[in-house]
């Protein structure tokens, strides 16, 4: 009976083993398999004017890396902690620029970025009078 006991205590010992083994090699390879942040893209962004009336428009441009031509990007601010889209968009030209025209209603501080899925722009900051 001891036998038995042992052999049922290392073949669960060796099972949970294997497995930890599998479940491991499984998260490594689907770390692998994952884009880095440089391999998805990048995108530049700069505002033509850093303080701006309420209503006034403001023109953002810049360049995309690892983007399609064509590929849409949409402007969004962030209210609350969240970036909520904005009604500007534009598109990627023709070496990899863009230039997106939005107005901007809301006093106060804007803090802006350029989106395009899961891709973006570092934030820049526009004041609104």
């Amino acid at each position: 009976m001891l036998v038995t006991l042992r052999g049922r205590g290392t073949r669960t010992i060796a099972a949970g083993a294997l497995s930890l083994a599998l479940l491991s090699a499984g998260t490594a390879s689907a770390f692998a398999a994952s884009p880095s942040p440089s391999a998805m893209g990048s995108i530049t962004v700069k505002a033509d004017k850093s303080t701006v009336k309420a209503g006034d428009k403001v023109t953002f441009t810049g360049r995309t890396k690892g983007l399609k031509v064509g590929t849409k990007l949409v402007l969004q601010h962030e209210k609350a902690g969240k970036w909520n889209a904005l009604k500007g968009s534009a598109t990627v030209k023709n070496g990899s620029s863009y230039s997106l025209t939005a107005k901007l209603n809301t006093k106060g501080q804007e803090h802006l970025r350029i989106a395009a899925g899961t891709t973006y722009s570092p934030t820049v900051t526009v004041k609104v009078t």
